[in-house]
């Protein structure tokens, strides 16, 4: 156990000895891993943004049945007795309109409008939610209710958050896909460096081979030459990632607020850095390892 410490230790240190030794190459190659991985990491954080809110609204399609404005509180108690009766309907929800107004009240620039009104202009409304939310299903509990006395208006509620859903599973697919993309390209970055870095001391690997030296040994430098390029790289991009959230959260918090939530995007969690930095690693990792594997083939 030791052995392989000592060995992994001095393969480490040979590897930022050669790191050092060509600043303006790593620093490029660094440049190159981060910009590929910032971009999908900012998507996804974007998406889990996205996710986020469209879990905090309903998923679920609900049915609001808007009474006649004339319509007393017996016949909104009646229709909402009618609907918990119906098999399609799964529960139901009274508004009553003294509610809706103090609610309309305590939001901002409405109050003295509302208050110049000789009365209360909001119905009494019911939200429904169906047992079936299948489209079909919908339309027709929403015609069957349209007909019944006092009914003013039925409205579907939630299809906003049912479209934000399937474009977050859509983009998702899209990131996954760009994500593999950008992948194969930090690859190819890492595979070329080491090859280099092989071709240079194509020398020294072959009097290490000649002394007795195993490809084992050869190859550990070049492994910790490139996981510490992906970290590096994984690094760079975590600091993009922050950068851009910090020059646009305001903006954006701005925005949300303009639609009526309370939103503000945050910086990469712990999971969420540990991901970029291990993977980031693990495909430094990966590509030194196709690179010295075929140089050392082809020198067999």
């Amino acid at each position: 156990m030791n052995y392989w410490l000592t060995a992994h230790g001095n393969a480490c240190r040979l590897a930022l000895r050669r790191l050092a030794a060509a600043p303006l190459n790593t620093l490029l190659s660094v440049l190159g891993i981060g910009i590929a991985l910032a971009l999908p990491a900012a998507v996804y954080l974007m998406l889990a943004h996205a996710g986020t809110l469209a879990q905090g609204r309903p998923a679920t399609p609900q049915l609001t049945v808007f009474l006649a404005i004339d319509a007393d509180r017996k016949a909104a108690q009646a229709v909402a007795a009618k609907l918990k009766a119906e098999p399609a309907v799964a529960g139901t929800e009274l508004l009553a309109r003294e509610e809706t107004l103090a609610r309309m009240k305590a939001s901002g620039g409405l109050a003295d409008a509302i208050g110049v009104l000789p009365k209360n202009p909001f119905p009494d409304a019911i939200v429904v939610t169906p047992a079936d939310d299948a489209p079909a299903a919908l339309e027709q509990l929403a015609a069957t209710v349209r007909q019944w006395r006092d009914v003013e208006h039925v409205q579907v509620d939630a299809d906003w958050a049912r479209r934000l859903a399937a474009l977050v599973r859509l983009a998702k697919t899209g990131m996954l896909l760009l994500a593999v993309l950008l992948g194969i390209g930090l690859l190819a970055i890492v595979f070329n460096t080491i090859r280099l870095q092989a071709l240079t001391r194509r020398d020294e690997v072959e009097v290490s081979r000649l002394l007795g030296a195993t490809d084992g040994f050869i190859r550990r430098p070049f492994l910790w030459h490139g996981t510490l390029l992906g970290l590096a790289g994984g690094l760079i991009a975590w600091l993009i990632v922050a950068a851009a959230i910090l020059w646009l959260r305001l903006p954006v918090a701005e925005l949300a607020s303009l639609y009526g939530v309370d939103f503000m995007p945050a910086l990469p969690g712990p999971r969420e850095t540990a991901a970029m930095l291990g993977a980031a690693a693990l495909l430094g990792w990966l590509g030194a390892a196709l690179s010295i594997g075929q140089h050392l083939r082809h020198m067999e």
